[in-house]
């Protein structure tokens, strides 16, 4: 939609803190919408939805333990560390001179296998959807037959004759580039002017076609849509109104479930669970709050993190238009260097679910994920890319609100996870520079 300078001003009004986004000043949005979970009826997706995604995973496991070994310990299970980070969480109190109640952890979607990022998570399910799909209907698999028949070259050529393809800032094209070439696919990923060069050679070493665009990404998977459809026997992973990528996110709440009493830490009112999740399209952060929402009910109170030349999700939500609107309608350029996060409209899907599930919403500068990423570093040994970063001030950012009080929640007793969402692939050089940026920005 064009936005007319009258609907702006009418927005303005209504919603004073839009001028703080426009402004491309940092702040934090508590969610009116946010819905109570007895009273959220109706949604596009369940729990059990979920629990048939996890099902999925685990008939593949075998077939992921054989093709990527970092998996198999794990016996294919793909999954990510959950660790508790109180040096870092020093340095935060140190930095910002602010005190932080509660226990600080960090899950570590930056090491996940296959792809190292939360991508994995939601490309890797849809992709292995569309197999398992196409497979059952040409007879080549029955119900019950081990799906390490994924190996054998019957169904890498009978893959071979459809087409994959996503439009993609990165990381969810690694994911869906890797899995799909992996399972003998063609794969093409259409990749936005702010797509890293590496990620792109990656790709193309992995066996994936990239086709590279100078616009952002709205431009990316909106030529990808129309050419992969325009191709017989293609289907096309679409970011923007995906309910597989969104499913294939929701299952880490089953695993941080399980993570969480393998530590012994409670989730119930009177031990809140806190999560900051940075935030692109809305896809991988919206299904993740979904599936916390489902497990642990009102007990948990997620947080999106977008940067403030980037907050798509958050003017979607702020004026209830959600996907209808980009950030380039209120004069924001979608410009920064949080790798995954340059994303102007938010996603068509995810965002009706989001407005009753998220808590809140802040935005934060660049220069602050590289001090973030620093700090990181020297404290905890943790490296990840810079919009991994994004949740660590989540606890200093959501205390100067009143949402604690406003919800009655006991502070001293919370858990706060900070979702690192990448950086497993990172070439050396450019986690150093990132480093170094980091530090220079620190004054060290």
């Amino acid at each position: 939609m064009t936005i007319q300078q009258p609907q702006l001003n009418s927005w303005i009004k209504k919603f004073p803190l839009l001028s703080d986004i426009i402004d491309l000043k940092p702040i934090v949005w508590l969610n009116p919408q946010l819905q109570k979970i007895a009273n959220m009826q109706q949604l596009a997706v369940d729990i059990k939805d979920m629990e048939h995604a996890e099902l999925l995973w685990r008939r593949f496991a075998p077939y992921l333990a054989a093709v990527f070994p970092e998996t198999a310990e794990a016996e294919g299970i793909v999954e990510s560390p959950l660790r508790e980070i109180p040096e870092m969480k020093k340095q935060l109190i140190d930095h910002w001179n602010e005190e932080i109640e509660g226990r600080l952890y960090l899950k570590c979607d930056n090491e996940l296998p296959i792809a190292g990022s939360i991508k994995a998570r939601g490309g890797v399910y849809e992709v292995l959807h569309h197999a398992e799909k196409l497979a059952i209907e040409a007879g080549l698999l029955i119900k019950g037959e081990s799906y390490k028949q994924f190996l054998s070259e019957p169904f890498r050529n009978f893959f071979s004759r459809y087409s994959i393809g996503v439009g993609s800032t990165g990381n969810l094209g690694l994911s869906i580039g890797i899995i799909s070439a992996k399972l003998g696919f063609q794969v093409s990923v259409y990749m936005s002017a702010d797509a890293k060069q590496w990620k792109k050679e990656l790709l193309r070493e992995k066996g994936a076609t990239v086709v590279e665009f100078e616009g952002d990404f709205s431009e990316a998977i909106s030529v990808g849509r129309k050419e992969t459809l325009e191709k017989p026997d293609a289907y096309f992973v679409d970011d923007e109104k995906s309910k597989h990528l969104f499913l294939g996110y929701s299952v880490a709440a089953f695993r941080l479930k399980q993570q969480l009493e393998d530590e012994h830490i409670q989730v119930d009112s009177e031990h809140p669970l806190y999560v900051y999740l940075p935030c692109g399209v809305g896809g991988a952060p919206g299904g993740i709050a979904f599936g916390l929402r489902q497990v642990f009910g009102d007990s948990v109170h997620c947080f999106f993190v977008e940067p403030t030349h980037s907050p798509a999700v958050l003017v979607g939500l702020i004026t209830g238009e959600k996907h209808k609107v980009s950030v380039q309608d209120f004069g924001i350029d979608n410009i920064t260097e949080g790798d995954g996060l340059a994303v102007g409209r938010p996603s068509s899907f995810a965002s009706g679910i989001s407005e009753k599930t998220v808590s809140g919403i802040y935005t934060l500068e660049d220069q602050d994920l590289f001090k973030l990423l620093a700090l990181l570093a020297d404290s905890e040994r943790i490296f990840v890319e810079p919009s991994a970063t994004a949740g660590l001030l989540g606890p200093l950012k959501i205390q100067t609100t009143k949402y604690a009080e406003t919800h009655r929640l006991p502070t001293a007793a919370a858990t706060h996870i900070v979702w690192a969402t990448g950086g497993a692939l990172v070439p050396k050089e450019e986690m150093d520079e990132f480093y170094q940026r980091g530090k220079a920005y620190l004054g060290g």
